[in-house]
């Protein structure tokens, strides 16, 4: 397959990249010593909050969504370099307004949201004016299999009524996250992939209790932070429901696909990152008379992953070429290997790089302590690897069993 980009897509690229290296990462050190400061608490940082709207007055902005007039109207492939792009640093994905879980949330309005919808909630995510969060992973079930589920979105003539406790609801802790999308069983007594529902929830209504913030190897993430988060007898309007009862999984496999894909080149633009650290610094170091990236197979590691890094940007990119063309339903298995790949890729240079650096590879002075847990947490999020292993063997023996 040719990856070659449009004209406006390869400037548009050139652009983000540009941004990301010389005014996003330069942002990072004082950002996090911002966040870390317990007086000040998670407040929004003027400087990111300018470049944001520097970025969205040149047009930079929404460019996942391919659906016009809504995002930028690029395609997949597309955008999947500059997901890489912004993958290089943490913060780059909300100056561009194009960070999780808000991409996914505005993808399912667009696709499925109604007119009301759509004008209360995808206009202001749309304008970067709010975040939100996705509520569906449960603490006290396997939530690798998603039908566990146990919080409930059961009918009550015109209402919709909500229960139970969600966990690891990424965003919410945002000072600006204002709506929740959450899931639930509707019907148990309906077809196993139509039980469920998503419902769009004010984060303030009445019932609505974020117990805690969970901390990923001692991080909150802050300004996003993943909270669990209790529904108690939470009754909203039955057109708070997305596209009716029972379309929660329809729904929700429309909106990992491309996600999925965005996960995956992000992971990859931090491994180009981590590399790029891991080799400067080997290059700058001396040790035993030689140069550290020249002692204990340092060179063979480097080799190793460069080409995991290509293969990993040459699958992800086949994966999205797929979609652009025939739709999320012939790329299941592309999906899931991109899933798997990229995230132990970044894991695996991550790794490399910190025992390169040191004791100064896992400080805080560098990131790359963060760059290896992000990898470590993705092998998680979106569904752990062993599902999707087993997506992609389900996938490989039909190809067979038709035979």
């Amino acid at each position: 397959m040719v990856f070659d980009l449009s004209e406006r897509a390869q400037a548009t690229l050139d652009r983000v990249r540009q941004i990301v290296d010389q005014e996003i990462i330069p942002l990072e050190a004082p950002f996090n010593r911002a966040m870390k400061n317990p007086d000040r608490g998670w407040q929004l940082m003027p400087e990111i909050e300018a470049l944001k709207q520097r970025c969205r007055d040149e047009g930079l902005w929404n460019l996942f969504l391919p659906v016009e007039p809504y995002g930028a109207g690029f395609t997949n492939t597309e955008y999947a370099h500059m997901a890489e792009a912004m993958g290089r640093s943490h913060l780059a994905p909300e100056v561009f307004n194009c960070n999780a879980p808000d991409t996914g949330n505005m993808e399912v309005l667009v696709h499925y949201g109604s007119e009301a919808q759509q004008k209360r909630w995808l206009k202001p995510l749309l304008n970067g004016e709010i975040r939100s969060a996705f509520c569906m992973t449960e603490p006290d079930v396997a939530s690798s299999d998603a039908t566990n589920m146990q919080a409930t979105a059961t009918l009550d003539g015109d209402e919709v009524v909500l229960n139970g406790r969600k966990w690891w609801s990424t965003g919410i802790g945002h000072p600006n996250c204002e709506l929740l999308i959450f899931m639930g069983l509707t019907d148990p007594d309906a077809p196993r992939h139509q039980q469920h529902s998503m419902v769009l929830v004010p984060k303030n209504h009445p019932g609505v209790t974020v117990e805690r913030l969970l901390p990923v190897f001692g991080s909150l993430h802050e300004p996003y932070g993943h909270g669990e988060v209790s529904f108690t007898d939470v009754r909203l309007p039955r057109d708070a429901i997305v596209a009716g009862p029972g379309r929660g999984f329809e729904i929700a496999q429309g909106r990992l696909g491309p996600g999925r894909i965005h996960h995956a080149m992000r992971a990859i633009g931090a491994a180009e990152r981590t590399l790029q650290l891991m080799i400067e610094r080997g290059l700058s170091r001396t040790a035993f008379g030689k140069p550290l990236i020249k002692l204990g197979g340092n060179l063979e590691r480097v080799a190793d992953h460069r080409m995991a890094i290509n293969q990993a940007r040459l699958l992800c990119l086949h994966t999205a070429t797929l979609i652009d063309r025939y739709g999320i339903r012939k790329a299941y298995s592309e999906v899931s290997q991109i899933k798997i790949v990229a995230a132990n890729v970044l894991q695996r240079v991550a790794d490399d790089a910190i025992q390169l650096f040191g004791g100064a590879g896992v400080s805080d002075d560098l990131p790359l302590a963060d760059l290896w847990a992000n990898g470590r947490v993705l092998r998680l999020a979106d569904g752990p690897d062993e599902v999707h292993r087993a997506t992609i063997a389900k996938q490989e023996l039909k190809r067979y069993e038709k035979r």
